[in-house]
């Protein structure tokens, strides 16, 4: 996860701007997708972060549990430069959970270790779009919507499990990059053998100036619509013929 410090003025102007030319460029409709998808937004945010700090103290490291990031309470793992890109662009950052790897109780080596507390969080991310996707299946079967005849507030609903389904996937997506500071480089790390490790120490800056060009161009969007796509359809698929299989569509 990202871990960019910004003083209270810098990240004051930098969420001003980022809000106001959002919001400017948005129109109606795009305000409304905007509180359609704060919830999904608070979901993955929260769940992700959550999922580290207790999967790092399940192996021994308490530095979450102290720092009360065992909670699921949003307000303990929001980072507002974070959350305000997730909304606009599809992508972003909580706040990163804290570890100390000279705490875990060994059951699994240090690289190991971090990897699985790394993975934690995607994983995470894809469960609920699983879980998610399968609510928005049953209350398809349970509801009128098949005749066409849905309400707002169901469409508004539906509207919103769609975001929370598309946001945990694209933030677990996301976070599979194997670049720093993403989760997906210390899942890396743990594959690379001795001298790719410390070919990837040498090199880590550079590979944050790569990130750094492919987030502020866009050109990761590119690289990762695809995989999106994939994972979004896989899933689908699978709820789908779940649900056919029970004959209940």
């Amino acid at each position: 996860m990202f871990n960019f410090m910004f003083d209270k003025k810098t990240l004051t102007i930098i969420l001003i701007v980022i809000l106001g030319l959002w919001l400017i460029s948005a129109g109606t409709n795009g305000i409304l997708n905007l509180l359609l998808t704060v919830p999904g937004v608070l979901i993955a945010l929260t769940f992700h972060e959550f999922a580290h700090a207790w999967v790092a103290n399940k192996l021994g490291d308490e530095t979450p549990k102290v720092q009360g990031r065992l909670s699921l309470n949003p307000l303990s793992h929001i980072d507002p430069v974070g959350f305000v890109f997730l909304i606009v662009a599809g992508f972003g950052w909580g706040k990163p959970v804290q570890i100390d790897p000279r705490n875990f109780n060994g059951k699994y080596s240090i690289s190991k270790a971090e990897a699985i507390v790394s993975a934690a969080g995607p994983i995470m991310n894809f469960i609920l779009a699983f879980v998610f996707l399968i609510i928005y299946y049953l209350l398809f079967v349970v509801t009128d919507v098949l005749t066409g005849l849905a309400t707002m507030w169901q469409q508004v609903i539906f509207a919103v499990i769609t975001y929370i389904v598309s946001i945990n996937i694209g933030l677990g997506v996301f976070n599979l990059i194997p670049l720093p500071p993403l989760d997906g480089s210390k899942i890396l790390m743990h594959f690379l053998p001795y001298k790719g490790k410390e070919w990837f120490y040498r090199n880590e800056k550079i590979f944050y100036i790569v990130f750094l060009i492919l987030f502020v161009t866009g050109l990761s969007s590119v690289v990762l619509t695809p995989i999106f796509n994939v994972v979004f359809n896989g899933m689908e698929w699978v709820v789908y013929h779940i649900f056919k299989l029970l004959t209940l569509i």
